[in-house]
């Protein structure tokens, strides 16, 4: 009994994010950090691999590589090194943030090398920045942030349409009412789960309408696992499977407005899991969590993977149970890593049909955008600047989306650089922001004539 107060007070004396809960713990409440963001970590990577044309094997491989890597940084973030590495209870994996934008490398002609050398200097570049990104920051308010997630979000969404007609327009069963069906059944799911009373049901809503959906699909005869079977079940990523890197300005110039905006994004979920946990963090946690971020991206594509990022979903796990170890989550990234030496994982995921991934990409994209305009919703628009910013912002990033031959008969490196709404919106915010914030002429107050709401006196 002694020993157990003698355990209880050295526990108590130990910061939350530093205690040891011992391996069975970590492991149980591991696989639940891994169970949250699972379907957010292979999302990416199916989006990208289907829209490079790979085939399922492929794709299986990307899918793979992004749980391996996103496992290794994962660990690099918890445990840490010096200089790299916040240690605090932060889930990295792959980042939406950069999917459009590889999306606009890839249909511009890029291909997959071109996206991976553009991670690669981006990464670079962000790293190079960490010191000062204290300074660059302010140039990132929730104005220019939440322009920024919302039009990830939007998109997105077109992904998610293509997916429930059936993914390829060449397709026989393209638009088949058949796929429709299969997805709002998908999403039906993901709304009965999300009415659910217990909070961690709720929040494996999208991966148990995932697996869920996919049962369905397969009893109606719609999918088929037969590749699943051909290939190693376990395997090491190799190096540059895809090819070599090819290292475009334009395509690098692209992600490294998209490397700011997620720099952004971990630096405010730092601060948040700090919070949550209760621990100190100054500017040197800051960089050393930000250091940890573009050192895992910039060395992803070597396995195969894309841009990391902390995952917003595991900061409200951690607030939602209160298991605020790092171990905890540093043993979530081993699982990953295992994961991501299963291509067999990979190719399973990659046999998921289409229309299931559609249903659940409506509320999983349809989140991303809601969450930029949560962000929104805490911009000052009383002088009319911050709501000129929001409204040129989206307006313009709207215009690859809607109308994706807008920039067809510009220069290659402007195609490249604004084919996506995404660094179309972040450029106009940032600008914006700076002429109307930042600018010594206009740091005052500027009135602006606010239209009528209604005219017809």
């Amino acid at each position: 009994m002694h020993q157990d107060n003698t355990t209880t007070e050295r526990d108590a004396l130990i910061s939350a994010e530093h205690q040891y809960l011992g391996m069975n713990k970590n492991i149980l409440y591991g696989l639940q950090h891994v169970l949250t963001m699972y379907g957010g970590i292979i999302a990416p990577p199916l989006i990208i691999g289907a829209a490079a044309g790979l085939e399922a094997s492929e794709i299986g491989l990307l899918v793979a590589a992004a749980l391996f890597v996103g496992g290794l940084a994962t660990v690099l973030q918890t445990l840490g090194l010096k200089h790299f590495g916040a240690k605090l209870p932060i889930v990295q994996g792959v980042s939406f943030a950069g999917v459009a934008t590889i999306l606009a490398i890839v249909s511009t002609g890029g291909g997959l090398a071109s996206a991976f050398g553009a991670v690669i200097v981006a990464s670079l570049i962000g790293l190079l920045l960490t010191p000062f990104f204290a300074k660059i920051i302010r140039f990132f308010p929730p104005v220019v942030t939440g322009c920024v997630i919302t039009m990830i979000g939007i998109s997105l969404l077109p992904v998610a349409i293509r997916w429930i007609m059936g993914g390829n327009p060449k397709a026989e069963n393209w638009g088949d009412p058949a796929n429709v069906g299969l997805a709002v059944m998908t999403l039906a799911i993901v709304i009965i789960f999300s009415m659910l009373r217990s909070q961690m049901l709720r929040r494996l809503a999208i991966l148990v309408a995932i697996i869920l959906g996919t049962l369905l699909a397969y009893a109606a005869g719609f999918t088929d696992f037969s590749k699943v079977s051909t290939g190693p079940v376990f395997a090491f990523p190799s190096f540059f499977h895809f090819g070599s890197p090819v290292f475009e300005f334009s395509a690098i110039l692209s992600m490294t407005i998209v490397t700011l905006v997620i720099m952004t994004e971990t630096t405010v979920d730092i601060i948040a899991i700090g919070e949550i946990v209760g621990s100190k963090v100054d500017s040197k946690r800051i960089g050393d969590g930000l250091r940890a971020d573009m050192l895992s991206s910039a060395i992803s594509p070597i396995f195969g993977s894309f841009m990391q990022t902390a995952f917003a979903q595991n900061v409200g796990l951690v607030a939602m149970t209160g298991i605020k170890s790092r171990f905890v989550v540093a043993t979530a990234g081993g699982i990953l890593i295992i994961l991501g030496l299963l291509p067999i994982v990979g190719r399973l995921v990659a046999s998921i049909p289409m229309p299931v991934l559609g249903g659940a990409g409506i509320v999983l994209f349809g989140t991303v955008a809601a969450s930029g305009i949560r962000t929104l919703a805490k911009v000052d628009y009383n002088d009319h600047k911050n709501l000129i910013i929001v409204a040129t912002s989206l307006a313009i990033g709207m215009i690859p989306i809607v109308n994706q031959e807008f920039y067809a008969q510009f220069p290659t490196w402007v195609k490249t650089l604004l084919h996506s709404g995404i660094s179309s919106a972040c450029i106009t915010a940032i600008l914006l922001n700076i002429i109307f914030n930042h600018l010594p002429f206009t740091k005052k107050t500027v009135e602006v004539a606010s239209l009528p709401v209604n005219s017809g006196h």
